[in-house]
């Protein structure tokens, strides 16, 4: 005779005449041990043991050798959409890599404004997720078929999938690049996303040469910074807007030739000052409604309105006849759709790396949170408590 007990939707297990001999006060821990055992051994309990009141049992199995138990790591998880409060910590699964992907373990996490937009809904994402799109880690586990991954490697990635505020991810082998051994860990984190944002706005969207004038808001954040440093280096005259006199200090530090605190000046009036009524050749824009018509107002005829941000809000709605005036360019990029490619990606970040190593680029890290306080970080930021960049440590 013997009785069934099923333990869960995964497990049925079927136990022995035996098991109904073990005292009832010793059943649950039997039990436990049952969980534990994957589904298709075969189990056995037989008396081994007495000795007075007291009875010890053991458990014989045979079949099928145990699978390795999930691996509980920890990560910010996103149930419901909002304010930083949503922001939960909490214990995750992290599977094995399948072919084509690694494991990594996460050493440091950049902090972006898109972030922001996930966790808000401006950027329609199913809950629940794992917000975060750049991080720097450590190889942990490589899938079957990859042979140009190890262990031990240090990569970077920036852009999808999304997940990086975790303690370990897996990632497809196909998105993450190498980091130069020269390089910290904090530094790359800072450049990755961010600097190949300001890579693909220089060279891509517009090409900036010597002799240009360019016009760039949020200046003393953390795109903002790599821009006015990156523009600086090409011979550009930078024109940057900051909130704060201790902003403004920061981007001139950042190669900045004229900045203006916009809560203190009309930034229009400032640039055609500046430009003596000829406007810049390109402006770019991660603030949004604030800033938008005065950009257009900036720019001189055939002008470029490079808009990547909306930190502000979404712009209104712009008329085509509106840029008729002075035949004026517009284009809203996406980093993504500038490293579709491996090569573009890798070209990408090779730019970035190089320039760093080189001293153009400076990774400005001025704000460090573990990653358990991310819902803060967050605060700082839509704030305007912080400027360069902010990483999370896990």
């Amino acid at each position: 005779m013997s009785s069934a007990l099923s333990l869960s939707s995964r497990f049925h297990i079927r136990i022995l005449p035996s098991f109904l001999s073990i005292p009832s006060r010793l059943r649950p821990a039997a039990l436990r041990l049952l969980r534990s055992t994957p589904t298709g051994l075969s189990l056995s309990l037989r008396n081994s043991e007495r000795r007075s009141s007291l009875r010890t049992f053991t458990i014989a199995a045979s079949g099928s050798s145990p699978s390795p138990a999930p691996k509980m790591v920890k990560a910010i998880r996103v149930y419901e959409l909002g304010g930083p409060e949503v922001l939960k910590w909490e214990d995750v699964e992290v599977g094995e890599p399948k072919e084509g992907e690694i494991r990594v373990r996460n050493k440091a996490i950049g902090v972006n404004f898109i972030d922001v937009y996930h966790r808000k809904g401006v950027y329609a994402k199913e809950t629940p997720f794992t917000p975060g799109m750049e991080a720097v880690g450590v190889v942990t586990a490589v899938g079957p078929g990859l042979t140009d991954r190890q262990v031990g490697d240090v990569v970077a990635y920036a852009g999808n999938p999304m997940g990086s505020y975790s303690e370990e991810q897996v990632l497809p082998a196909s998105v993450v690049v190498p980091v130069p051994p020269s390089i910290d860990h904090k530094i790359a984190a800072s450049v990755m996303l961010k600097g190949m944002t300001a890579y693909v706005l220089l060279r891509r969207c517009y090409k900036v040469e010597a002799g240009h004038t360019v016009l760039i808001h949020a200046a003393a954040g953390g795109v903002g910074s790599l821009l006015c440093q990156w523009a600086n280096a090409l011979g550009a005259t930078v024109i940057g807007t900051v909130s704060t006199e201790e902003k403004a200090a920061q981007a001139a530090e950042d190669g900045c030739h004229h900045v203006i605190v916009y809560t203190k000046e009309d930034f229009v009036a400032r640039v055609n000052e500046v430009t003596s009524g000829n406007g810049v050749n390109v402006v770019y824009d991660s603030v949004g409604k604030d800033t938008f018509q005065g950009s257009l107002s900036c720019l001189r005829s055939r002008g470029f309105m490079v808009s990547f941000g909306q930190s502000s809000g979404r712009p209104d709605p712009v008329p085509l006849s509106d840029l008729a005036s002075k035949s004026l360019f517009l284009t809203r990029p996406s980093l993504m759709h500038y490293t579709a490619t491996r090569d573009e990606l890798l070209a990408a970040a090779r730019e970035v790396f190089a320039n760093v190593a080189a001293g153009i680029l400076r990774g400005r890290v001025n704000h460090i949170y573990p990653l358990s306080d991310a819902a803060r970080a967050h605060a700082d930021l839509e704030a305007r408590k912080t400027s360069g960049s902010i990483v999370l440590i896990p």
